[in-house]
């Protein structure tokens, strides 16, 4: 009988090959850790993108050496990755250049602004330079610009999860809920934009370098003879459609209903909410693909979210990196208690996470910033207030999506590195108030592609049975009630207030240095 499914998660740090039963226990896992990204100039973010595919097969290789689950067992294979990693193909689908990554900070200045009936509707409504921002931010038009051979001799833009398919299947495809980035989709109609879009002027694409696009749960193919041979992956096994890595993670850790939040502490933070319903949280900001078909997932991020944390381990956690080595326990243990050292509220000092500037909420003039301090803070009081200003802003993200939708969120699920913290978790269960849960399996994007690939070979008849038999609630962490009324009066009467008072001394700042630049 075929009762496992393989999915591939090519995230920002590793690769994993997983292998998940129909009631999603993870029954073997490989993972190969990857160099995010190369940065041959300041703020340029790249990445070979045959290196992706080649991490995939190693990552696929060591999984059947470590398996004893016959391979004629596997029903079907799935793929999520990370979002918004661009690549240019020729026609056999090798690279031209390498992979834009996500991170990437590049602006194309001296772009045509949306002309027309569009331009004049934005310039009205006040969304002309959200839209420039957005033009500037489009990968595709920076090659276009800077790079015009490359373009030239372009015959597909892909994704990696575009890339990555049409290694595994052999034919320029990709799914639906993997669509998050700067291209002429229709995020509402959930396929490429229509010919009138003012997209297609902000991001002037040739509609024949897009791929065709099947919805999650679909066929996508099935696996060539050559894939097969460099990942071990049964020859002809269907690669059935998951979606991007966030959107994957929400339905693998058990948020379908719109009640339930689902906060990601990874590389980026966000807060997102699976919805029938197409709502903009953020005027002209869409919601993205949800790994459900025909569903929308709302989501709000901070961009460089739990980076924060990694940044404060590498230029002060030193000492607990090298006690946890020599205690042989994890990093996070000692990090926790450093957290535990200080009192809620860190002694008053309060951090606005907006280290790099948004869209829109915040918008672009935004930058981060630490008030309060005094002389009995310390590093300890710091790494606090990172973890707290992080959840005052999901938090703050959370009150804006009940605005809109209309539905209050009553329970929150945490997935990504920082849900492995008890600190953090419990001063997320107190800032949100709200009983906050980890998923008992940490691999939730792993595994919320996985259900796509369950219902999508009908091992399971609908997502509601997939969801409610393949995922699991873990810890649940309740608010303190003490804990609680101290940090709603600082994120109501201190944090709420920071970016509305700061915002024009930020403005000051872009005038006089120029960064970052209007558009």
């Amino acid at each position: 009988m075929k009762e496992y499914i393989l999915a591939i998660d090519n995230g920002t740090q590793s690769v994993r090959a997983l292998l998940f039963d129909l009631r999603g226990d993870l029954v073997a896992k490989s993972q190969i850790p990857i160099e995010p990204y190369v940065s041959p100039y300041p703020g340029w973010a790249e990445q070979d993108p045959e290196y992706y595919w080649e991490s995939l097969c190693i990552a696929c290789q060591q999984l059947w050496q470590t398996t004893p689950v016959p391979k004629d067992t596997i029903a079907g294979v799935t793929l999520t990755t990370q979002r918004a990693t661009m690549i240019n193909v020729d026609q056999e689908g090798n690279p031209l250049r390498p992979a834009f990554v996500w991170m990437d900070q590049r602006q194309t200045e001296g772009l045509k602004h949306v002309r027309g009936l569009w331009g004049i509707a934005f310039k009205l409504s006040g969304m002309s330079e959200t839209v420039a921002y957005l033009q500037s931010q489009a990968e595709a038009n920076w090659i276009r610009t800077h790079q015009p051979d490359i373009w030239r001799k372009t015959h597909k833009y892909l994704f990696l999860s575009g890339f990555l398919t049409h290694k595994l299947v052999g034919q320029f495809i990709d799914s639906v809920g993997c669509q998050v980035g700067y291209l002429p989709f229709d995020y509402k109609a959930l396929t490429w934009s229509k010919p009138w879009d003012w997209k297609w002027q902000a991001v002037p694409i040739p509609p024949s370098m897009l791929p065709d696009l099947v919805s999650p749960a679909g066929i996508l193919g099935y696996v060539t003879p050559a894939a097969s041979e460099a990942t071990g992956i049964p020859k002809g096994l269907p690669l059935i459609a998951a979606a991007a890595d966030k959107a994957c993670e929400v339905i693998g850790a058990g948020c379908l209903d719109p009640h339930i939040g689902c906060l990601s502490y990874g590389t980026a933070a966000t807060i997102n909410t699976t919805h029938k319903n197409y709502v903009e949280v953020i005027p002209l900001i869409p919601p993205y693909p949800a790994a459900v078909p025909g569903y929308y997932s709302l989501e709000i991020q901070i961009y460089r979210g739990y980076w924060m944390v990694s940044w404060f381990k590498d230029e002060f956690g030193y000492l607990e990196q090298v006690l946890a080595e020599e205690k042989g326990v994890k990093p996070e243990e000692l990090f926790d208690d450093l957290v535990n050292q200080v009192p809620p509220g860190s002694m008053g000092l309060t951090l606005q996470p907006y280290w790099t500037p948004g869209v829109k909420i915040p918008g672009p003039e935004a930058k981060g910033a630490i008030i309060g301090f005094g002389d009995v803070h310390t590093r300890a009081h710091v790494y606090r207030a990172i973890l707290e200003g992080l959840a005052y802003a999901l938090r703050e993200g959370k009150e804006r999506t009940e605005r809109r939708s209309r539905i209050p969120i009553t329970e929150l699920r945490v997935s990504g590195g920082g849900s492995q913290s008890d600190a953090a978790m419990q001063l997320t269960a107190d800032i949100f108030g709200l009983p906050t849960a980890r998923p008992s399996l940490y691999e939730t994007s792993g595994l919320g592609a996985a259900i796509d690939a369950a219902v999508g070979l009908g091992l399971h008849p609908d997502f509601a049975t997939a969801v409610n038999e393949m995922t699991h609630v873990g810890d649940v962490f309740v608010p303190n009630a003490a804990t609680r009324a101290i940090y709603d009066g600082l994120y109501r009467r201190v944090y709420r207030q920071m970016y509305k008072r700061l915002r024009p001394l930020y403005e000051e700042i872009r005038e006089i240095i120029g960064y970052p630049g209007k558009l």
